[in-house]
């Protein structure tokens, strides 16, 4: 199939990366990639969606790597997968002899192994540069579920209609199912059984990078996983920091110790980032090094700093963030000319393991099996009768509604079309009546 071709498939088909900022996924398929990877590394902890996913439809997401390799003419099609994975990586070795630029590269169950630049590195020895592209590199990166969605979209003629989600933490049946989008985070808890926590809180994504939300919060396009907490967790009261006390006990705590920075996976890969200079700096508000914060830009925010390595239990990820919103208000950009140091010898021995993340979050005891159900499973149990989808689920221009208030619609129908620019079509995840239209949402309920 030809490149134009499959682009324009998955641009109207709504194929956005499912997970992290959804970028549109017809704008990765570039001829300049002569490596293609597909990343199972499940990057946050309890997550488990992917290494499912990919176990139970191995021969279909196969079949669709190779056709993105096919496209774009890569060489080399990789999957970066944990070794821990052994039911995924048996589903994968029935079918991957059938394709001869395909291979596996096994990973470390390390975290943030899924981290794009991180993934990049281990599975190909290639370094992104600060605030660079994966394609600058020859390299796309796509995770399981968006090759699962792009087989759906190319074989079967199926837009992205529902997404995968984890229900897991303080719920009687951890599960993972698949959710019509613009779901309502109480509608889809309720297929994990009875809340077991006294004052629940949801925490949408992952522990480390995730948000928390209300049970009105909606299903999207990257909705990974919703874990119920108590609102008296560790994890909650750290998502729920004050900056303006964050920074004074920076200033009154923070030795200096530099274990933030020697733990930061992307430091280690050269990229200018040190959290400890910048508690320092941001703490004493010195700004004779401007660097200290224009770097603050190249943060992937995975967490670590923040939530394992410091003694001190300061919060350089919520600050680092803090300023980062800011120099972004403030129209700064990333520097571009920035050239990544060495790769440090120490990152081999830097790496955190999965295991002691999850403990040191108090999350070990929710590191249970949350299998993943049938298609058809949600529409037996039928929690969900009404949607609220929203326009931009993805990076780039929101689409543009195409129904109005009244029209009836059935699932896959295309109820706003891509905008200008970079954009993917969006479509009706339930039958029924469009109660709502607005340039942020439309919403649809059954008759």
């Amino acid at each position: 199939m030809e490149i134009q071709t499959i682009k324009q498939s998955l641009q109207e088909n709504g194929i956005v990366g499912a997970g992290g900022a959804g970028f549109p996924t017809y704008a990765k398929l570039d001829e300049r990639a002569d490596i293609i990877l597909m990343n199972c590394a499940e990057c946050e902890p309890l997550l488990k969606l992917h290494r499912q996913l990919l176990e139970q439809n191995a021969e279909v997401i196969l079949k669709a790597f190779d056709m993105i390799a096919e496209a774009v003419g890569a060489k080399e099609a990789v999957i970066g997968i944990k070794k821990e994975y052994k039911a995924t990586l048996r589903a994968i070795d029935r079918y991957i002899d059938s394709y001869p630029r395909m291979r596996v590269q096994l990973l470390d169950s390390a975290y943030p192994m899924g981290d794009e630049v991180v993934l990049i590195y281990e599975a190909t020895g290639r370094v992104i540069r600060p605030g660079g592209l994966p394609i600058e590199e020859g390299v796309a990166v796509f995770n399981v579920e968006t090759v699962y969605n792009t087989y759906r979209a190319l074989e079967l003629g199926i837009p992205v209609v529902d997404k995968v989600v984890s229900i897991v933490g303080e719920v009687e049946h951890p599960v993972t199912v698949r959710v019509p989008i613009g779901a309502l985070v109480r509608d889809v808890v309720a297929y994990g059984g009875e809340i077991l926590a006294k004052n629940p809180v949801y925490l949408m994504g992952g522990p480390m990078m995730g948000n928390l939300a209300d049970e009105t919060a909606l299903v999207t396009k990257t909705t990974n996983a919703i874990i119920v907490l108590d609102s008296s967790h560790s994890l909650v009261q750290k998502k729920n920091r004050n900056p303006v006390i964050d920074l004074k006990r920076a200033a009154s705590s923070c030795c200096q110790c530099e274990t933030c920075t020697n733990l930061c996976p992307r430091h280690a890969l050269g990229h200018p980032i040190e959290p400890h200079k910048f508690m320092r700096s941001a703490a004493n508000r010195d700004f004779q090094d401007t660097n200290v914060f224009l770097n603050t830009l190249f943060c992937s925010s995975c967490g670590l700093c923040e939530n394992f390595s410091c003694p001190q239990g300061l919060a350089p990820r919520s600050l680092i963030a803090e300023y980062k919103l800011g120099l972004r208000k403030a129209g700064v950009k990333p520097p571009a000319d920035v050239v990544p140091a060495p790769v440090k010898e120490s990152r081999s021995y830097r790496k955190v393991p999965e295991e002691r993340l999850e403990a040191r979050l108090g999350l070990a005891k929710y590191d249970v099996d949350a299998p993943l159900q049938a298609d058809e499973y949600w529409k037996k149990e039928h929690f969900i009768h009404k949607v609220k989808i929203l326009l931009s689920q993805h990076i780039g221009a929101p689409a543009v509604a195409a129904v109005e208030k009244g029209d009836v619609v059935k699932v896959g129908d295309c109820i706003a079309n891509p905008g200008s620019g970079l954009s993917v079509g969006i479509h009706a995840s339930v039958d029924g009546i469009v109660q709502e239209v607005t340039d942020k949402y439309i919403t649809i309920a059954e008759r």
